[in-house]
């Protein structure tokens, strides 16, 4: 037998809310006339101010506005003080302290970042030391990372992204650099000369340089613990020369290879 389908409850709201809802906008609309009429009384209003004033903070020297000498009204007159006085206060508009002077809490925190920066580049200039690698590593440094820097002719052949069986012990030591000194952030960055490719696997310096960078982020993700999604690698081809492309000396210095190990102040 064919069971009946429930029959639809009435749309709409009960009877009883309408009546409802309509006596207490009626009331409402009576409490607000009354209050609309009625008048405040200024020896308490002020000594509600003082009270305010003293718990709080709210008021400066018990007075009547937000600014000095603006009468409470319908606070509509209020609004054009309200930026000046929230300035005053030591706070912004979402009511975030701000500290007295910008300019000297940038300058600290950019000091402090740039503390954390010299002192990592010393440890792992010490640790390059005692493994006698300090020449095969240029160690720079700013606010936000310290730099390795490492010629290109030291880890691969011309024209090859494999990294030369020779250059094993120094790609060791820096994985364990790495895995000691980085809390943040690790860019790998391959850099070439502009001389043009010829006769080689790869058609030009850019895939060149990303194949290089690429090389070095296998090594690390293969034979460190370091977390891998924290490892960027790029090719920058020609583009970005730290010496005269127009000598054999300037070109062997921008074949190289970059590697950025961002500080834990760095906001990268």
């Amino acid at each position: 037998m064919a069971k009946r389908k429930p029959d639809e409850p009435p749309k709409g709201a009960p009877a009883w809310q309408s009546t409802f809802a309509d006596l207490m906008n009626l009331l409402l609309c009576f409490f607000v006339m009354l209050f609309s009429m009625s008048s405040v009384d200024a020896q308490k209003f002020e000594l509600l101010a003082a009270s305010f004033n003293q718990t709080f903070s709210i008021f400066s020297a018990g007075a009547t506005a937000i600014g000095d000498g603006v009468l409470i009204s319908n606070g509509v007159s209020q609004l054009n003080e309200l930026d000046e006085y929230i300035n005053s206060t030591g706070r912004d508009a979402e009511g975030d302290l701000v500290p007295e002077n910008l300019e000297t809490a940038a300058e600290m925190m950019e000091e402090a970042k740039l503390q954390e920066s010299e002192e990592m580049a010393e440890k792992i200039e010490e640790a390059l030391q005692e493994k006698n690698l300090e020449k095969e590593v240029d160690i720079e440094f700013t606010a936000q990372y310290v730099q390795l820097t490492l010629n290109g002719a030291l880890l691969f052949d011309s024209g090859s992204v494999e990294i030369k069986e020779e250059a094993m012990p120094l790609m060791n030591q820096l994985g364990i650099i790495l895995q000691r000194f980085s809390e943040g952030t690790i860019e790998i960055e391959g850099h070439t000369d502009n001389v043009p490719m010829s006769g080689a696997k790869y058609s030009n310096n850019d895939e060149l340089s990303s194949g290089r960078a690429l090389s070095v982020f296998y090594y690390l993700e293969e034979n460190t613990t370091l977390d891998v999604g924290r490892i960027k690698h790029a090719g920058r081809g020609e583009y970005v020369p730290i010496a005269d492309n127009s000598t054999e000396e300037g070109r062997a210095k921008n074949r190289r290879v970059e590697i950025k190990i961002y500080n834990a102040l760095s906001s990268y």
